[in-house]
């Protein structure tokens, strides 16, 4: 059962890690896009949110899944399930991820902006210098639930088949009629709910410059 199980931890962290690795640039990058001065370019973004924001995860990851076959005739492998969980998974985040940002850039007071023009700074250094690092402040606090939220959600990999923690968990319990093995998934959960929570606290508390 140990052994069973610390595969299950595994793949949970794969898909967290690497949801957040793609996921956290790539809501940056439509949220740019969303607030662009093309109104093509933000139409599709409002699109693209609305459709990741407004429709069940669970059904993304199955549209991502079987989309290569009936979209394109192409038969995939059995290792794409993780693939298609991964980019299911970013996919969903990053539309999160991107109004979680959009709030912290318009919270920003326009004279920020302005006093970086009166300074001589051009759009890419007022970005990266006054608007970047003071929006990346304000949005760890609901960027930390996100992050909490999407430990909880790798279970929804089961609805690939991919065996992540909880779907073993689940299936040891079920052959070996015994609670344990959903009681040590839960624990390893929290675990690593508390981890993740702790951690985004200390960078909160380091960027809390004026405390």
């Amino acid at each position: 059962m140990a052994k069973q199980l610390r595969k299950g931890m595994i793949s949970t962290l794969l898909i967290f890690f690497l949801t957040i690795l793609f996921s956290i640039p790539l809501g940056l990058l439509v949220c740019l896009i969303r607030m662009s001065h093309w109104k093509l370019l933000q139409y599709i973004a409002k699109i693209y949110i609305s459709i990741m924001r407004g429709t069940p995860l669970m059904l993304q990851l199955l549209v991502v899944f079987f989309a290569p076959y009936y979209a394109f005739h192409i038969h995939t492998p059995y290792s794409y399930r993780f693939l298609a969980v991964i980019i299911g998974f970013s996919l969903n985040y990053a539309a999160y991820f991107a109004e979680i940002y959009r709030a912290g850039f318009q919270g920003i007071p326009i004279g920020q902006r302005e006093a970086a023009t009166v300074m001589g700074y051009n759009h890419l250094q007022t970005f990266g210098y006054i608007l970047f690092p003071q929006m990346v402040k304000r949005v760890l606090p609901p960027v930390t639930n996100e992050i909490i939220t999407l430990v909880k959600d790798t279970s929804l990999a089961f609805a690939l088949a991919y065996t992540e923690m909880f779907t073993l968990a689940k299936q040891i319990a079920a052959s070996q009629t015994s609670l344990l093995p959903l009681f040590i998934a839960g624990v390893f959960y929290y675990v690593f709910n508390f981890v993740v929570a702790y951690v985004m606290e200390t960078l909160e508390n380091k960027l809390n410059y004026y405390h």
